[in-house]
């Protein structure tokens, strides 16, 4: 799951990679071949030669992003037991948030691109955070647990969209602390 078509491994990584701070830093309409070939160290040929298309670099990219995603949460409740969610919302929205918007999670980054995008594309990510809400739900518990657990995805999300767009310090730690306890909650 997740990689290009092409052989090449290190290659093949760089372009994914590349791929996904291009489209995570300037969205899918705002960054082109070119510019993600570059990126790699690469040739748009070797791009070409990997991936197909834009449009499957960006699937590949998406896919990737939602496995990590759900590869964190797994981690986090192995780790934490019944305590996961806690950890696992104050590593979101805490050390996550550290990071530049290259790495910024998928969900607030490239979902209203994702909704753009071709319908294998869309498939794809709905079956991705449908598994991840599964994986989710398994965590919290209780006849309502798949539902809390599309919250929790979607109030994270939020939460990390809004303190990533916002310039003044105060209102980016109000709406992430908010949001960790509102987390929490679920």
């Amino acid at each position: 799951m997740g990689r290009p078509k092409g052989g090449g491994g290190d290659a093949a990584a760089r372009l994914l990679e590349a791929a996904g701070r291009g489209f995570r830093t300037g969205g899918y309409g705002g960054i082109g071949v070119d510019a993600l070939a570059k990126e790699a160290g690469l040739t748009s040929g070797a791009f070409y030669a990997h991936f197909g298309s834009k449009a499957e670099a960006f699937h590949q990219t998406v896919m990737d992003g939602l496995a990590v995603l759900d590869q964190g949460v797994a981690v986090h409740q192995a780790e934490w037991g019944p305590h996961w969610l806690a950890h696992f919302v104050d590593f979101y929205l805490g050390d996550r948030m550290m990071l530049g918007l290259d790495q910024a999670c998928v969900l607030p980054g490239l979902s209203a691109d994702v909704a753009r995008a071709p319908h294998k594309t869309r498939k794809a990510y709905a079956d991705a955070l449908s598994a991840l809400a599964d994986r989710i739900a398994g965590g919290l518990g209780g006849d309502d647990a798949r539902e809390r657990a599309y919250a929790l995805l979607a109030q994270l999300s939020g939460a990390a969209s809004l303190a990533r767009a916002v310039t003044d310090e105060t209102v980016r730690e109000t709406v992430l602390q908010a949001a960790a306890k509102a987390a929490k909650a679920i």
